[in-house]
């Protein structure tokens, strides 16, 4: 499942691609998982809407979109699949003169989540439409945002009249005494509850086995018996671990690759997560796996404490 630093790389991707873009029309697949939110909602939310900003909330994608209170692109005819709009196709700047001649805007926010395998391509129309694809979004600009996810975990939903909370705290942007006072008194062992997304949004189970290893802490231990030394030490080693994550594009293990298509790098870099039975980078002890909660986590049985 992508973690936060790959769900980063592919929003700052998109950001760059379809911020002012407007939405044309809306092609929803027949499959319901995918569907967080009724399809119809979703469509209505999304036709005509200028995308005012892509941004990443935890694991979640969240396209920030406004919309004049009456309607200002007209479409025509139907899109593939005879999924009916309403509509002309206009050029970017011709809908976007037409979307700001209107009245104050109406926010909403569509929220996609990748799930297992989801991915977001940016694709021209005449792109063969792949197997799984379950949402088609037509953009002012001729492109399509695709949705496609082959095991259908992933999530699409729309929000309008509040904003989306995905939960938890950024892990960029939690302070040593937010943390602490988070994970200090807890009983569970720290790898599941830095899993815990209602407590820390963003990190899975890559970057705690990353973070936990620089920190020299086991994933078994119980957190209530860390230090609030040792728990800063962490929250550093997390930031410190996310940001070079970001830096490289994150980690491509199993099918993820960013928004243009390309394979992050940060597996390369990896100390422990994925290195069972290989040896330790700093002491050269064989590297380790045990299951928590039904999650793998690597360590170092001599680094690790």
């Amino acid at each position: 499942m992508p973690e936060l630093p790959e769900v980063e790389t592919i929003a700052q991707g998109l950001a760059k691609r379809v911020t002012g873009d407007v939405v044309e029309s809306v092609w929803l697949g027949q499959k319901k998982e995918p569907l967080k939110s009724p399809a119809e909602e979703i469509a209505a939310t999304l036709e005509r809407s200028r995308i005012a900003a892509v941004r990443r909330m935890g694991k979640h994608i969240v396209f920030d979109l406004e919309k004049n209170g009456v309607a200002q692109t007209r479409l025509s005819g139907k899109n593939r699949k005879g999924h009916k709009s309403s509509g002309k196709a206009a050029t970017p700047a011709a809908s976007e003169r037409s979307w700001a001649a209107g009245s104050a805007p109406l926010k909403a926010q569509w929220i996609v989540h990748l799930g297992m395998t989801g991915r977001l391509q940016i694709c021209a129309p005449d792109w063969e439409i792949e197997k799984h694809t379950h949402a088609i979004v037509k953009l002012a600009s001729g492109r399509e945002l695709r949705f496609v996810d082959p095991r259908r975990f992933g999530r699409l939903s729309v929000a309008t009249g509040a904003d989306f909370d995905a939960g938890g705290v950024e892990p960029l942007e939690i302070d040593t005494d937010q943390f602490i006072e988070r994970f200090r008194g807890r009983k569970t062992p720290i790898k599941s509850a830095l899993l815990n997304q209602a407590l820390l949004r963003g990190v899975g189970n890559i970057y705690a086995d990353e973070s936990l290893f620089r920190a020299g802490i086991r994933p078994r231990r119980r957190a209530a018996t860390i230090a609030r030394e040792k728990l800063n030490k962490l929250l550093v080693a997390i930031k410190e671990v996310l940001r070079e994550a970001i830096a490289l594009g994150g980690s491509s293990i199993s099918d993820y690759v960013g928004a243009d298509g390309e394979e992050g790098f940060f597996q390369l870099q990896h100390r422990v997560y994925g290195r069972e039975g290989e040896p330790c980078l700093v002491c050269q002890t064989s590297i380790k796996r045990v299951v928590i909660a039904g999650r793998s986590s690597h360590y170092c049985p001599k680094c690790q404490k």
